[in-house]
């Protein structure tokens, strides 16, 4: 099987789960947080509908500096409704699958880079890059279940049945 095979695959898989997740989302609590460490609710919510917008990224950028000299950077798009969270995953979705879809395992094995401020801090093969990102979307869709838990929102079915989805 290819890998471009395999990812395609798998982003199809991830993207059922994780859209659940983001359809529960409840608005007008961008802020809430359960603790003074960790991330907004509206932060969270919008990193994990826009997660699989990084595989098109990785596929076509040689680099990411998430502080480029002389500021600017990336920007995340609008989510305050529901609305437009699901609008922003269902594009990252869709720029995953086509940058999947217009690549190649051989591009996959070149090399990619994450930088800070002009530093390299990370350089793998995009492939390892790829696979680790569904790896950091299962861990920032957890934490968001956890943060759906605590405010009393039902929590969906992913991998299997939870306390309130017995679909399976």
């Amino acid at each position: 099987m290819k890998m471009t095979d395999f990812f395609s695959a798998q982003l199809e898989r991830e993207a059922v789960g994780t859209r659940r997740a983001l359809e529960r989302v409840p608005e007008g609590r961008p802020d809430w947080k359960p603790h003074e460490k960790s991330m907004p609710l509206g932060y969270l919510s919008t990193l994990v509908a826009t997660i699989p917008s990084w595989i098109a990224m990785q596929v076509t950028q040689d680099e990411l500096d998430l502080a480029p000299p002389g500021g600017g950077g990336y920007k995340p798009p609008a989510t305050g409704t529901s609305r437009e969270l699901l609008q922003a995953f269902d594009d990252s979705v869709a720029a995953a699958r086509e940058a999947l879809r217009n690549t190649t395992d051989e591009h996959l094995a070149t090399p990619w880079r994450l930088l800070v401020a002009g530093q390299v801090v990370l350089e793998n093969p995009r492939d390892v890059v790829v696979a680790d990102t569904f790896m950091h979307l299962a861990h920032h869709r957890g934490q968001l279940t956890v943060y759906l838990r605590l405010n009393d929102v039902p929590v969906p079915a992913i991998y299997g049945p939870s306390a309130d989805d017995n679909r399976f």
